[in-house]
């Protein structure tokens, strides 16, 4: 098994509230890290919503249901069985106790109303993600804090020379265990299917489900690009209103991540267009049926892929850094832009380039000096992120840091 590095938020919510949700897409690891914590005795039990049978009692008593599970109760997959929610918060309500529920689900709880609203104040919220590379390397990611802070040195990475084949792998656990890529991908494109045909349709009636796994390729392949709901509406020929119910669904399903554009009081000048990316790089390729031949011919995809490779790696230290962070990107109507900017909770912020090539000049930070001046005294420093091997200084605030950087300081 895996550590997972979100175990201790998690504990302490656990802690602290009545309920717990950790959500996540499937396969992610959800159940394994509920197990674990049964057998660290922080939970007394599991009990699983994909058991048919157990469903089906759920759903027949509600009620019933719920006052029969014991202390400390983890609930696996509860979005199949909305029912149980009011019966959860009565009990909670009853007994009021830290600790008395972990519910975990492969759909998103704040794009769940019934779930939002049943247990408003009494439950915390955590997010599991597929695997970083600090997790698979068993190494906990301080790159967040170090960036924010400037403290590098000049110095070669480790482990610089196999990023493609981490980011043609991903995240996922079942994937990254497989003893070949290609059976990595047969995994992948397996679990995407099952996610069109099964999980989609739990959350919402969809005639035309091959619409949804059109819509999901289409996504894979515009990874890293403005979302352009107008354009993906007339490319695939269906209304402009059925397309945002399309992705609402897979953003509720965790696979598909909006990051918003960042802004500081200079109004009209940005774009307000969100920039769309896969949970997992591994997936996207998987989906496109991509593989390393192909990925090292294609300079262009090889540019968008790492820069979702670096997305997918900020938020998952983000989801287990111990102080909060937000992630936008940045673009203004005079082509002025930048990949990613990180916020923290001083309003400071830091700039990062994702750059496919192997070297770097001082033309790749031009946007971040621009960057620069827009944040005025909220600058912290900016970063490009590049498929080298070597840590450089190119002036003060600005460094050139390789992709691996993110896991290795």
């Amino acid at each position: 098994m895996f550590e997972r590095w979100v175990t201790t938020k998690l504990k302490e919510l656990l802690g602290v509230m009545p309920a717990v949700f950790l959500q996540g897409a499937r396969q992610v690891g959800k159940t394994t890290l509920a197990q674990h914590l049964i057998s660290e005795g922080l939970m007394d039990a599991y009990v699983t919503l994909d058991d048919l049978a157990t469903l089906q009692g759920a759903l027949q008593d509600p009620k019933g249901f719920v006052d029969a599970l014991p202390g400390r109760a983890v609930l696996d997959e509860v979005q199949r069985a909305p029912q149980l929610l009011l019966p959860l918060k009565q009990r909670i309500d009853a007994e009021r106790k830290s600790g008395m529920f972990l519910l975990t689900g492969s759909a998103s709880p704040l794009a769940l109303p019934q779930v939002a609203d049943a247990l408003v104040g009494r439950m915390g919220v955590i997010s599991l993600h597929p695997l970083s590379q600090g997790e698979l390397e068993g190494r906990r990611e301080n790159w967040l804090p170090q960036a924010f802070e400037g403290n590098f040195t000049i110095r070669s990475a480790t482990s610089a020379s196999d990023l493609w084949r981490r980011v043609l792998r991903g995240g996922y656990p079942q994937a990254v265990t497989q003893p070949t890529l290609l059976s990595s991908q047969v995994w992948l494109r397996s679990y995407a299917e099952t996610l069109i045909t099964r999980d989609v349709r739990l959350l919402a009636d969809i005639e035309r489900i091959a619409e949804m796994g059109r819509l999901f390729q289409l996504l894979a392949a515009q990874c890293g690009q403005l979302l352009n709901v107008a354009n993906l509406s007339r490319e695939m020929g269906i209304a402009h209103s059925t397309l945002q119910r399309y992705l609402l669904l897979l953003e509720t399903l965790m696979v598909v991540i909006r990051i918003p554009p960042w802004h500081a009081n200079i109004g009209q000048q940005l774009l307000k267009t969100p920039k769309v990316f896969l949970n997992d790089t591994g997936l996207a390729l998987a989906l496109l049926e991509i593989g390393e031949e192909r990925l090292a011919q294609d300079a262009l995809l090889r540019g968008r892929i790492l820069e979702s490779f670096v997305a997918s790696e900020l938020i998952k230290q983000i989801s287990y850094a111990e102080t909060t962070y937000r992630l936008y990107h940045f673009r203004t109507s005079k082509g002025r832009e930048v990949d990613f900017v990180v916020e923290n909770v001083r309003g400071q912020i830091v700039g990062i380039e994702v750059k496919a090539a192997a070297t770097v000049g001082s033309d790749d930070f031009r946007h971040l000096r621009a960057l620069a001046e827009t944040a005025s005294e909220r600058w912290a420093g900016g970063y490009v992120l590049y498929a080298g091997a070597t840590q450089v200084p190119f002036s003060e605030r600005l460094w050139a840091l390789p992709v691996s950087s993110l896991w290795e300081v």
